[in-house]
């Protein structure tokens, strides 16, 4: 079994990789060559944690394997931790030996900044240049990172629960060349495209703060109970998700379906738009919304991508198990 601990990974994968391994896992997701198992993910009822799994297969590239871990909201204020932990674990799919142990933190914020990345190049207006975000902890600076590589945006504007946090994604924009202010809420109306990324269970993005034509990636929601958009928001959008199933259990669209505003029917794969089979944005003042909730598939093929390189890099651990 090869190891690949934590402190290799920022070497090893960059944004681009990313990007790409999560654009054709989506792909295969929607070709039917990949699927994800039922996820598992609990209040553990200790430190407020929420733990869990997530896994699937790929058949195309013979990827077999979970991602364990889970989000500690006290890790940063006790520990100096960042608060979501997690590992990768995967198999050979032809004995169902352990492949690989991997190191999941960076790998988590990598792919989870690259699946709303993917959703703004396949469903944003072609001209957008205002960037939204809403929520400004670590996960956000790499949601920020990424999707200020898919267009030539010119202003971010940015809100969070906790004002005197903005400047984290500040230092980002600026960074980037890219001048940045911070509104309240109704200020996202400027925005041609809106990441929210929060672990919220009221919403905060109103449908009244969208202006026609706004694409939106809700990223922060990934449990029962969660919610970033207001469930009328989502029922005057065209809405894609990562995965259906998912989107309508433990996703953002749990609420629009739950209140009978919005049917499952309605909530269509991004994978479909990336293989032509769905046209995406019909129009250039529809509202469109990605519902990105996370999948185990993801995970997998970043970690896959990394074990191949650690292994050519020798920076791999090699141990019998």
């Amino acid at each position: 079994m090869w190891i690949v601990p934590e402190r290799e990974i920022a070497g090893l994968m960059s944004r681009e990789a990313a990007f790409e391994a999560v654009e054709a896992v989506f792909a295969a997701m929607a070709a039917r060559d990949a699927y994800n198992f039922p996820v598992v993910r609990e209040a553990i009822g200790h430190e407020d944690a929420l733990y869990g799994f997530k896994g699937g297969f790929d058949r195309a590239g013979l990827t077999l394997g979970l991602k364990a871990g889970g989000y500690w909201p006290h890790n940063l204020e006790k520990r100096g931790e960042i608060n979501h932990q997690s590992t990768v674990f995967l198999f050979d799919p032809d004995t169902g030996k352990t492949h690989a142990m991997v190191g999941g933190n960076l790998l988590t914020a990598l792919r989870t900044a690259a699946a709303s990345s993917v959703s703004i190049k396949h469903l944003a207006r072609k001209d957008a240049r205002v960037l939204g975000m809403i929520g400004a902890g670590h996960q956000a600076t790499f949601q920020l990172r990424a999707a200020l590589e898919t267009h030539a945006f010119e202003k971010v504007i940015g809100w969070n629960y906790h004002p005197e946090m903005l400047p984290n994604i500040a230092a980002v924009a600026e960074d980037a060349g890219v001048p940045f202010e911070a509104v309240e809420l109704p200020g996202m109306a400027e925005a041609d495209v809106i990441i929210s990324i929060t672990s919220a269970f009221a919403p905060s993005l109103m449908a009244d703060h969208i202006s026609p034509g706004t694409h939106i990636a809700a990223m922060g929601t990934d449990t029962k109970g969660k919610q970033e958009l207001e469930a009328a928001l989502l029922a005057q959008a065209r809405v894609f998700t990562d995965e259906v199933a998912q989107s309508v259990s433990i996703g953002e669209a749990q609420h629009a379906v739950g209140q009978g505003l919005l049917a499952q029917a309605d909530v269509r794969e991004l994978g479909a738009v990336i293989n032509g089979t769905d046209p995406g944005r019909t129009s250039e003042t529809e509202i469109t919304v990605f519902d990105g909730t996370g999948v185990g598939l993801q995970d997998l093929a970043v970690a896959a991508s990394v074990v191949d390189l650690a292994i050519a890099q020798g920076v791999a651990i090699e141990v019998d198990v």
